[in-house]
């Protein structure tokens, strides 16, 4: 395996492998378009096959929607409602490895609970969803043991008013009569793909972000590689694959455009909103999950926090920078404060966020309403040479890379089957050991149980690499001044192992700073500044320039939920530049 550390330099490695793509007997077999979960898996799964794999993304690793989801690892129980039974059945199989060999520590379960609110009809008519919804889980994950499946999770209960209160005391007790108590798994996205992305180069992938598809090159009709665009320094250079897999989410239609044809996908860009709360601020122990008219309502533990959402509504705007509005802060309390005994209110909410799900459109549904679009997710060919996949959710992306490659690979893929059910992200392999090694790591650097708990989650077996920063210098074993969750190694580790190129990459990515502090962070930007810039080796005027443009969109973020729609919204989003780049 080669090495997994993200950095400038493996970029730069990166771009020019693709580069020589053009040299006779170094062409890639197959060059992925798109760094979101779905790219970066079909950039494992290809690589993990032994294929020559190239992936580009036109910003950071899961700057668009996979890293803006609800942060839920689930079947989706409303799929059932659908009597979508195949579609739940195999995200619960995806589930059950995310959970139990591809991704334990980024993937933790948590119960959550499902009001009732009848006793009987009530809750006949849903613990019948719900027993469905663990019947498929068993059928195919868990381990065996002396020949019986043993659940990777707990099978769900019922709960009376009284239990109900116990396990959520801060839930109105007017807003039900008893509650299902089922389990699901949380996930932080964008570290999950930047992890994904990882362990892709560690298995010989080629990965380059903030590199932008300009344009295909094509032979007569076939298309046979791209023309790409380094964002950093403006260079311009061609790449030749067998098979351009576009893999662009809310993009596939724009990019299936450059074929010169009119596409094969079309997409509904639909836009889900969530706000973020101190965990203190709700009394509860489990998660919920609320029915409203238009969508579903999560109400989930997340760290020190609960994430609150989500909207489902079109949006019409530039794809590139969805926002939220003033009305859908004040849907997500409104929903909210229907069933919690102390009602939010925006002084509670340290931070929001809003990404576009990329609903396919089968076709022109004549009223807007996303939410009635299936997730299931479609591969099809826009031109020969080309693949494109659309649809889909976070959790079966797995899935999903395996029918792109498939696809590309056509007859050949019965010689090369995928593998990837059996492939661990780094940081999972050695986990458990790592885990037994926390009581030394506490007493040796003053953590205590809550940070080592959250290194684990975040870095798994890597947890190593950390202390391993540390102990070069014990300065980046303290806490950030300006966001306490974090140590100043995770920033260093996040440009020197992640490839974080620019401060928005550390601050909304990395880590999550940009919605669990107030004002986006705006108190750790200069201490994190001052961190990131010998390692990029930034001259002092490109470091102001980045922390203006970090300031400058925050600003914008924050101005931009006053407004009254989405158009207005964008508006205000629009008036600030996207990035810094890092001329050379």
């Amino acid at each position: 395996m080669i090495d997994s550390r993200l950095t400038s330099a493996s970029r730069a490695e990166a771009l020019e492998r693709l580069a020589a793509s053009n040299s006779e007997g170094q062409e890639l077999d197959i060059l992925v378009i798109g760094g979101g979960v779905t790219g970066a898996g079909i950039a494992l799964d290809a690589a993990t096959r032994g294929l020559t794999t190239g992936v580009v993304e036109a910003q950071d690793w899961a700057s668009g929607t996979s890293s803006k989801s609800s942060k839920l690892i689930h079947g989706g129980l409303r799929y059932l409602q659908m009597f979508d039974f195949k579609l739940v059945h195999e995200a619960l199989v995806e589930r059950g490895l995310l959970l139990s060999q591809i991704a334990p520590h980024l993937v933790k379960p948590v119960p959550f609970l499902y009001p009732l609110h009848n006793r009987v009809f009530g809750r006949a008519y849903v613990e019948t969803g719900i027993s469905l919804y663990d019947g498929l889980a068993s059928l195919s994950t868990g381990t065996k043991v002396r020949g019986q499946r043993r659940r990777i999770l707990p099978w769900h209960t019922y709960m009376g008013h009284h239990r109900m209160m116990e396990r959520f005391p801060g839930l109105d007790p007017k807003a039900a009569a008893g509650a299902i108590q089922y389990w699901d798994a949380t996930v932080d996205d964008a570290r999950f793909v930047a992890d994904l992305v990882r362990t892709a180069q560690a298995y010989g992938a080629f990965p380059a972000s903030r590199t932008q598809v300009s344009g295909l090159i094509k032979d007569g009709d076939r298309v046979v590689g791209a023309r790409l665009v380094d964002l950093e320094t403006g260079t311009k250079l061609e790449v030749r694959a067998r098979t351009v897999i576009n893999s662009t989410g809310v993009w596939t239609d724009t990019t299936e455009k450059l074929t010169g044809t009119d596409g094969s996908l079309k997409v509904l860009a639909s836009k889900g909103v969530h706000i973020v709360v101190p965990r203190e601020r709700i009394d509860g122990r489990v998660g919920l999950i609320l029915q409203t008219e238009s969508s579903v309502l999560f109400i989930i533990p997340w760290s020190r926090y609960w994430i609150i959402g989500t909207t489902d509504t079109p949006w019409t705007e530039d794809v590139t920078h969805p926002v939220a509005t003033a009305r859908d802060i004040d849907y997500v309390l409104e929903q909210a404060n229907a069933v919690l005994a102390r009602p939010l209110t925006r002084d509670d909410i340290i931070g929001h966020y809003a990404g576009l799900r990329p609903l396919l459109q089968p076709g022109t549904t004549g009223d807007g309403v996303s939410a009635k679009i299936s997730r299931e997710h479609t591969v099809a060919s826009p031109a020969p040479g080309m693949v494109s996949i659309a649809g889909g959710k976070f959790t079966t992306y797995r899935v999903m890379a395996k029918d792109a490659v498939d696809f590309a690979l056509g007859e050949r893929a019965v010689r090369l089957p995928s593998v990837t059910a059996n492939v661990p992200l780094v940081g999972a392999v050695g986990y458990p050991g790592a885990r037994e090694h926390t009581t030394a790591l506490a007493a040796r650097y003053g953590w205590d149980a809550w940070r080592i708990s959250h290194l684990l989650h975040r870095y798994g077996a890597e947890i190593s690499e950390i202390t391993r920063l540390c102990t070069d210098d014990p300065s980046m074993a303290q806490p950030l001044t300006g966001a306490t969750a974090y140590i100043r190694a995770e920033i260093a580790f996040a440009v020197g192992h992640e490839g974080a190129l620019h401060l928005d990459d550390v601050l909304a990515r990395r880590t999550r700073i940009v919605y669990e502090e107030p004002q986006q962070g705006l108190a750790a930007l200069d201490e994190i500044a001052d961190l990131v810039a010998p390692l990029l080796g930034w001259s002092e005027d490109q470091k102001a320039a980045e922390v203006r443009a970090y300031r400058e969109r925050a600003r914008a973020e924050s101005e931009a939920i006053q407004q009254p729609d989405d158009h207005a919204a964008a508006e205000v989003r629009a008036r600030v530049d996207d990035h810094v780049p890092m001329i050379s």
